[in-house]
């Protein structure tokens, strides 16, 4: 199953780092998130494109992750040839994360 079918997302980049905050639809579904969506997950999600490290940082009263990831915009959404490369698209990339069905 997509992320997508689970969660929504908010971004914001600063200089080389994007931050993407995962946000479930349904408070009920946050530990599934936390158990399949780590912070070694999302750097193998985005090999080739995020060159720095993965932080995650969780809120669980809030029902969701926030990662922060360096180096991931290609020196800068102002110094970067990428036409997509910033939180927007990357948000949208991670959504695309498979995670696996659970009964």
């Amino acid at each position: 199953m997509k992320l997508r079918a689970l969660a929504h997302s908010r971004t914001g980049d600063k200089g080389n780092t994007a931050n993407i905050s995962l946000i479930a639809h349904d408070p009920a579904d946050y530990p599934r998130l936390e158990r399949h969506v780590t912070a070694e997950r999302v750097q193998a999600h985005f090999a080739g494109v995020v060159q720095g490290e993965v932080t995650r940082y969780t809120l669980p009263r809030l029902g969701a992750l926030n990662f922060v990831m360096t180096g991931a915009l290609g020196g800068g959404v102002t110094r970067s040839l990428a036409l997509d490369a910033h939180g927007k698209g990357l948000s949208a990339a991670l959504l695309d994360l498979e995670i696996p069905d659970e009964a």
